[in-house]
């Protein structure tokens, strides 16, 4: 828990963007610590870093110098937070103050009387490591601890590892980990397994142990994906977050950028809602980027050749956008499930042959290190500026428009639905189909554990309404419909180009992973075929062939293709 101090204080120095809405009486009662002569290429968040060590800790220089200045006109006026000009005065504030003002806990002192049977004990956890993750590791982890005296052991990994090493825990039933994280698209295969406790059940037997602050009902309804046949619950929702279309705002809305796309069009340059305006897109701004000696390409792609992320990219992405569903695979009725269009699936048909043929083609305007790419890099790529457009996971949306100290396009980041086909957004909002990924994750105790009830106060805590503003700031996730009507929220909402707006309002055209009890074994058997496809050493028809039959006969081996 090293980094606790630095995290905390992010943390109490972003919520203080709630003075944009109104300012508290702390912008008025702290003086200047000393003043900072704002010079050419500084941001906020630089200055923040230098002065504070955190650069999410902006908004209370902000605050410090607008209050200041209503009193002193040596001082600027910061009406932007991304907008600040050479030669202005700003107040930096004793950063004590900022720190002092708030801090994360329950606020009540429930939990520590609940806990004082598992004072001293130590439970362990596995995530991987994700600005969500991170955040409930070095914050609410922390928070705990000092609450309940629960040790807290937490693993943050690649994501091969976040998987493996909680399977191979839960299959040989040696109780190494008492918390797991459970994402959206596994939790069939984990209820089909039996792997996990029964939290609705644990909560019944021990009465005593169900937090006031802790309710099911405050939950969107994303809570619903970790629970049973019966309605009980197996995981607590920590993450909720669509994949979006990003764009660099400063390339699309230049004005002699914007007459050279349309000279050579013939239609306005905008972001893309159709798969040829997101092409076209793609060719002018990576020709662009040659043309002007710029690292610069026209779009991010998701194409790691030896990792699952192309699998999901291609499958959770792409292929819904054009209207394939599912991934292609059908349920026949009777557990008999199907791949080929010959045997009645969709996985080779002409629609997903066009959809892989798109994505394919996607290589040749995107930056050379698209075909190692995870979702990690694609990120990375963004924030770089090497990209005028991509698919982006959402859980990145704020680090890439907000970090100063990690990401060139701060401040020229725009929000976006991805390209769909024709008829495709009609389906979505009737409920006939889906536009992208709905990705999240929950924590929830495996079968195996050795402490479920000090795990059971754990994931309560982390299930408090109090905690999930600065957290959804953080890690640009919601998982209850009250954080997006937070001031913290809307502030944040309005320096990601309305990012969680989007997340509020378009959500439900976007589905999580198909309940397939086979989930992994259906991934790991077909993408090997769509890395081919990346490669070149299969064309993307030849690869759907193949990948369907392989998909069939696996599922076959598992008794569930007949």
């Amino acid at each position: 828990m090293k980094n606790f101090t630095k995290i905390v204080s992010i943390v109490v120095l972003l919520a203080l963007t709630i003075t944009l809405v109104p300012a508290p009486t702390f912008a008025q009662d702290t003086a200047c610590e000393s003043d900072v002569i704002v010079q050419a290429d500084d941001w906020l968040s630089k200055i923040a870093d230098k002065v504070y060590g955190d650069v999410l800790a902006f908004p209370a220089i902000v605050d410090a110098t607008n209050a200041i200045a209503a009193t002193d006109d040596s001082y600027a006026t910061i009406a932007n937070p991304d907008i600040i000009e050479p030669g202005w005065k700003l107040c930096i504030p004793a950063g004590g103050e900022a720190v002092a003002l708030l801090e994360v806990s329950s606020g009540t002192d429930w939990f520590a009387q609940a806990a004082q049977p598992y004072a001293g004990v130590t439970i362990r956890g596995i995530s991987e490591s994700t600005p969500p993750s991170n955040y409930s590791q070095e914050v609410l982890a922390a928070a705990f601890e000092k609450e309940t005296g629960i040790n807290v052991e937490f693993e943050t990994t690649s994501w091969d590892q976040m998987y493996a090493k909680p399977i191979q825990d839960m299959e040989a039933n040696t109780g190494i980990y008492d918390f797991i994280y459970i994402e959206q698209d596994i939790i069939y295969t984990y209820l089909a397994r039996e792997f996990l406790t029964d939290l609705t059940q644990l909560l019944a037997e021990n009465p005593e142990l169900k937090a006031p602050s802790f309710d099911e009902a405050k939950f969107t309804s994303f809570i619903d994906n970790f629970r049973g046949d019966g309605g009980d619950l197996y995981g607590v929702p920590m993450e909720a977050f669509v994949k979006i279309m990003l764009y660099r705002k400063d390339l699309f809305e230049n004005p002699e950028i914007q007459a050279a796309f349309e000279a050579e069009y013939g239609y306005p340059l905008a972001p893309a809602t159709t798969h040829q305006q997101y092409r076209d897109n793609a060719a002018f701004f990576t020709k662009y980027g040659q043309e002007n000696g710029l690292e610069l390409w026209g779009t991010t792609v998701q194409g790691n050749t030896g990792h699952a992320s192309s699998f999901y990219e291609f499958f959770e992405t792409i292929a819904p956008s054009y209207g394939l569903y599912n991934w292609g695979i059908k349920d026949l009725g009777g557990s008999n499930y199907k791949a080929c269009v010959a045997s009645g699936g969709e996985m080779n048909s002409d629609l997903a042959k066009e959809a892989l043929q798109f994505w394919v083609d996607m290589l040749q305007y995107a930056p050379p290190e698209a075909t190692s790419s995870t979702w990690d890099e694609v990120a990375a790529t963004f924030a770089a500026g090497r990209a005028a457009q991509g698919w982006v996971y959402g859980e990145n949306a704020a680090w890439i428009a907000t970090d100063a100290t990690r990401s060139q396009v701060v401040g020229n980041v725009g929000v976006a639905l991805p390209p769909t086909s024709e008829g495709v957004l009609d389906a979505a909002a009737s409920g006939a189909g889906y536009i992208g990924y709905y990705d999240g994750g929950a924590f929830g105790i495996p079968y195996s554990s050795k402490n479920k009830e000090a795990t059971l106060l754990w994931l309560q805590y982390i299930g408090q309404e109090s905690v999930q503003p600065q957290w959804a700031t953080a890690g640009s996730r919601i998982v209850m419909d009250s954080t997006f009507e937070d001031a913290l929220v809307k502030a944040q909402d309005a320096r990601t180009d309305n990012y969680y707006t989007l997340m509020k309002e378009q959500g439900p055209l976007f589905k999580g992973a198909p309940p397939f009890p086979f989930h992994p074994q259906a991934q790991t058997t077909a993408q090997t075929y769509i890395w081919q496809a990346l490669t070149g050493d299969s064309t993307p028809s030849d690869a759907l062939d193949q990948a369907c039959a392989a998909v069939e006969e696996e599922l076959g081996r598992l008794g569930y293709s007949q």
